[in-house]
C-alpha cells in the first residue's frame, strides 16, 4: 500500500496491534475524524480480535487515491457526496452507503476570548483566517458557505490561508500561524484553551460524513464488520462524545 501514500502528504497509517490470526480491513478516514476513528478502530480490535488500518486524508484526496487504484476497501468521508460517486461510478458497493455521524463547524482561535461570536468575523483588524480546501474538504465549503451568510466573505477572502485538509488548518490556528480559523469541533473537544464559537447549523448546508463499502472490500467479511461496528452503539456513543451530532 505504501506506493499510494505520496497522493496525500497528510496521510498517516495506523495499525491497531491484533493477534496474528486476526484478520485486517484498510479503511480511509477523513481527517476530521482521526481521533474518534482511532478510537473506534481500538474498540473494533478489542471486540472482535480483528484489525482496521487506518489511513487519513482530506475526502478530496482519499477518493483521488481510490480512483487511482488505492488498496482501501472503507471509506468513511466528510460528505455525503463522495460515496455517493464512488457508488455511481462502480467504485462502491451498492447499497452500503449510510450516515456515521453529522460534523458540527467551529470557529477557533487558540487566544482565549479572541472568539466571542459571529461579530469576531467583522473585525478590521483580523490578520489570516484558515479554512480547510472548500474544493476538497466539505468543512471548508461550509466554512465558505458560512461566511457568505454573514456577509463577511467579500471582506475576508484576502485574509484567508487554505490547509489541504481540516488537519492542516487546526495546525495553522493551533500554532498561531494563523489568527483564526474554521475547524472541526471534534478537534477541540476537551481542550480548554483559546476561544470559539460553534456556527449554527443553519448557516450552512449539513456536514453529513457517509461512509461506504468499497468494491476492493466487498469480499472481506472485516471490512463489513468494521461498517456493522460504526453502526452500532459503542462506535455511536465515541461518535458523540466528540461532538458529533446523530445520523438520522
Amino acid at each position: 500500500m505504501n506506493r499510494f501514500l505520496p497522493f496525500s502528504a497528510l496521510a498517516v497509517v495506523v495499525s491497531m496491534a491484533s493477534p496474528a490470526a486476526a484478520e485486517s480491513t484498510v479503511v480511509a478516514v477523513a481527517a476530521n475524524f482521526t481521533e474518534p476513528a482511532r478510537e473506534i478502530a481500538a474498540a473494533f480490535s478489542e471486540k472482535t480480535g480483528d484489525t482496521a488500518e487506518l489511513s487519513f486524508g482530506s475526502t478530496g484526496s482519499l477518493y483521488a487515491q481510490i480512483g487511482q487504484g488505492a488498496p482501501y476497501e472503507v471509506l468513511l468521508a466528510a460528505d455525503d457526496e463522495r460515496p455517493a460517486r464512488a457508488v455511481a461510478e462502480g467504485l462502491a458497493v451498492e447499497g452500503s452507503q449510510f450516515t456515521y455521524a453529522i460534523g458540527t463547524l467551529v470557529l477557533y482561535s487558540a487566544d482565549a476570548g479572541r472568539v466571542t461570536g459571529p461579530e469576531t468575523l467583522r473585525d478590521a483588524a483580523i490578520g489570516r483566517i484558515a479554512i480547510a480546501n472548500p474544493k476538497t474538504a466539505p468543512y471548508g465549503a461550509a466554512a465558505v458557505e458560512t461566511m457568505r451568510k454573514l456577509g463577511v466573505y467579500d471582506a475576508l477572502k484576502g485574509k484567508i490561508v487554505e490547509g489541504s485538509s481540516i488537519a492542516q488548518t487546526f495546525q495553522f490556528v493551533s500554532t498561531g500561524n494563523a489568527e483564526l480559523g474554521f475547524v472541526a469541533l471534534s478537534q477541540i473537544t476537551g481542550r480548554e484553551a483559546g476561544s470559539r464559537w460553534v456556527v449554527p447549523a443553519e448557516d450552512h448546508a449539513p456536514i453529513r460524513q457517509d461512509a461506504v463499502l468499497l468494491e476492493a472490500g466487498s469480499d472481506n467479511e472485516t471490512a463489513s464488520a468494521f461498517l456493522d461496528f460504526l453502526k452500532g452503539p459503542e462506535a455511536a456513543a465515541i461518535i458523540e462524545r466528540y461532538g458529533y451530532g446523530a445520523a438520522g
